[in-house]
């Protein structure tokens, strides 16, 4: 369930920071509705790094590169199509103002996009806020099969370089549950944000390796 505690105005990308090292985000009903709500669940979803698992399907496709992997190369473009309507998603919770505050995150280092490419178009992706050691997943999206979840893949990958340690993924789904993620209590969650909180990562901490990008095995995750 979650707190929903009035609509807001004049919100700041320097509140939000604020809001999010709190264990609070916002969310929009619906593309079309100019307002914002604040959200803190009284369950959160995470995944764990250490915990992140794909199937020997995706880790073949993985090795062999399918795609071109940027990072914070199209950050807005990024936004725009995870807030697209879709067959499969009519309705997204992105609207006009998140883009404008998350852009403005991202202006300050406190946001990252990871995107897939193919033959110059982009085809994939995701994005996030980065504070201290904690990345805070927003959305993702795909027009090509896998180029979201190999998106993923490289974020994990960077993470566990970079020194995070933790990954919120605000709540789970059926899809994040086969890669890993869990459902925690909010006090858990507040004290693992805190200890995260006190963690100097560095988001563009080196190349990845080969052998960042070797993942536990899952039986379940559908390819």
């Amino acid at each position: 369930m979650s707190a929903r505690d009035g609509q807001m105005s004049e919100l700041t990308p320097d509140i939000l920071l604020r809001t999010y090292a709190a264990g609070i985000f916002p969310m929009a009903e619906s593309a079309d509705d100019p307002t914002l709500f604040w959200v803190d669940p009284d369950k959160r979803g995470v995944l764990p790094l250490d915990g992140f698992r794909i199937t020997r399907k995706l880790q073949k496709k993985l090795r062999h590169n399918p795609f071109e992997i940027r990072c914070d190369t199209a950050y807005e473009a990024v936004i725009r199509a995870c807030g697209a309507h879709r067959p499969e998603r009519p309705k997204t919770w992105i609207n006009s103002e998140i883009i404008r505050l998350y852009s403005g995150l991202f202006a300050m280092g406190h946001a990252h996009s990871v995107e897939t490419w193919r033959e110059g178009r982009m085809v994939g992706g995701l994005y996030g806020v980065s504070i201290a050691g904690a990345f805070f997943g927003e959305s993702m999206f795909s027009i090509e099969t896998d180029a979201s979840k190999i998106a993923l893949c490289h974020l994990i990958a960077r993470l566990r370089r970079s020194g995070y340690r933790l990954l919120d993924t605000q709540f789970t789904t059926t899809h994040l549950n086969g890669f890993g993620a869990i459902e925690i209590e909010r006090a858990d969650y507040r004290r693992q944000l805190m200890a995260a909180l006190q963690v100097r990562a560095n988001f563009y901490l080196g190349p990845l390796e080969p052998s960042d990008l070797t993942f536990r095995q899952s039986l379940t995750q559908t390819s």
